[in-house]
């Protein structure tokens, strides 16, 4: 879809969406080799305008990803680099004392670069807690406060974070109340080697990677309202529910695994997520409603970063994919509402 062409009356519809959809993993694939998923969750978060947490070592292309895609969608951009002496004024802003026309004084609000659509947090867990929770406000109520005034952040709005492994020299755990407002964690693969060949070869020649804008911030909006109102059945809501309730070790439906190695389930946050979610994916395949293969599908992204493991699962080696792995096969599927299914 050209947003420069579009019809600006014609009602926007999920042919449009798809199209936007279509246009940005194109655009994407000129820079980015191969993360298919990756990029494909990366387009069911933008459509939910929900934020995004990649996690993977250096060197796997997160950053160029993010600033790609800042690229063709057209909305104001902006990059944070996160490190240890990083204040959270730097990214809010701060009030600056400035001579007016007059010749007088006064403080005026100098805004941050959390004022933007897109908000590239580059190795947010170099930063310190204190730092890192600058971001808490502006990513659940799309507002700052600073100076005793409260700020509304441009429309949409989408924090996309890349973190390195907890366990490389450095690096600082997230809190959890800042991991929860992430919509999804998405882990980035080491690339195959013929996939790192094609990287090896783009990014040690000369050529120049032309980029085309697919969409703007009203179209994203268009697109991001359109989500919501896929519709989604009671039966798939409580199934997303369920699964939430089985990560809590003290449920009486939590599986072995939930009880043996989780300290704390999932938040609301979760269902919301794994809901939210549905829909987008359910929009990008061009279907009129959401499935419970969608819901399942949500499970992984949308909660690996929300369940609190104690010590027994790092000695034994269990992650939190593992852990609901184990949740989806222990809560059974509703018997209606599947693809294909009457």
């Amino acid at each position: 879809m050209s947003t420069d062409t579009a019809d600006p009356n014609a009602p926007f519809g999920p042919e449009d969406a798809m199209a936007i959809a279509q246009g940005i993993r194109t655009e994407l694939g000129k820079v980015i080799v191969g993360q298919a998923d990756l990029v494909h969750w990366v387009m069911v978060a933008l459509l939910c305008e929900g934020h995004v947490l990649l996690e993977g070592v250096p060197g796997l292309g997160k950053t160029a990803l993010l600033r790609t895609l800042g690229n063709v969608v057209r909305l104001d951009f902006s990059r944070v680099q996160f490190t240890p002496d990083l204040m959270p004024a730097d990214i809010l802003g701060t009030q600056v004392l400035l001579d007016d026309e007059a010749g007088h004084r006064q403080f005026t609000f100098r805004p941050g670069p959390i004022f933007a659509n897109l908000v590239l947090a580059d190795e947010l867990n170099r930063a310190t807690p204190k730092t890192q929770s600058a971001l808490l406000e502006a990513m659940q109520e799309r507002s700052v406060t600073t100076a005793g005034a409260t700020r509304m952040l441009p429309r949409p709005f989408l924090v996309m974070a890349t973190q390195n492994p907890i366990e490389m020299e450095g690096t600082y755990p997230l809190p959890e109340a800042q991991l929860d407002r992430f919509l999804l964690k998405l882990v980035v693969p080491f690339p195959s080697a013929e996939e790192l060949v094609q990287v090896v070869e783009r990014t040690t020649g000369n050529d120049t990677v032309q980029l085309l804008p697919v969409a703007d911030s009203g179209s994203l909006a268009a697109a991001i309202d359109l989500t919501r109102q896929v519709p989604v059945a009671s039966h798939l809501v409580r199934h997303a529910v369920d699964l939430i309730t089985a990560t809590h070790p003290d449920h009486p439906a939590a599986p072995a695994k939930v009880r043996s190695y989780v300290r704390y389930g999932a938040s609301p946050r979760g269902a919301q997520a794994i809901v939210l979610g549905a829909k987008a994916l359910a929009l990008l395949d061009g279907r009129p409603n959401v499935s419970i293969d969608d819901i399942r599908a949500l499970a992984v992204p949308a909660l690996r970063h929300r369940l609190v493991t104690g010590y027994e699962a790092t000695a034994d080696g269990v992650t939190t994919d593992a852990v609901i792995a184990e949740v989806l096969d222990a809560v059974p599927t509703p018997t209606s509402g599947v693809r294909g299914a009457p």
